[in-house]
């Protein structure tokens, strides 16, 4: 079965998860592939978000001049979340090794 094609709404980076995840997973299905691409979209999003909240910082000044959060603040959170609702959708949810005993892990 040959991959299917990066759709070109997203980024290099995302692109590359494209690759790794049809690779590793092998999602052959139209909707599986449209979850991973909305998926991935989100992805860009909140790393978009992520790069002008560095840039201006996390807390920002209103028109008043008094301190307010970032407004992209809650645009990251919801793009974070639809990335992980639909990587849940794809039954792609990332897998934690559990350790012994409660609590962290050491080292961590």
């Amino acid at each position: 079965m040959t991959t299917p094609k990066t759709p070109k709404t997203l980024s290099r980076e995302a692109a590359g998860w494209w690759r790794k995840l049809q690779a590793e997973y092998d999602i052959a299905d139209e909707a599986g592939r449209l979850l991973l691409q909305t998926a991935l979209e989100s992805f860009d999003r909140m790393r978009e978000c992520q790069g002008a909240i560095k840039k201006d910082g996390q807390v920002v000044k209103d028109r008043f001049g008094q301190d307010k959060p970032h407004p992209l603040l809650s645009a990251e959170r919801d793009a974070r979340a639809q990335l992980m609702q639909a990587l849940k959708a794809l039954n792609l949810d990332l897998e934690v090794t559990p350790h012994p005993g409660p609590g962290r892990p050491p080292g961590r």
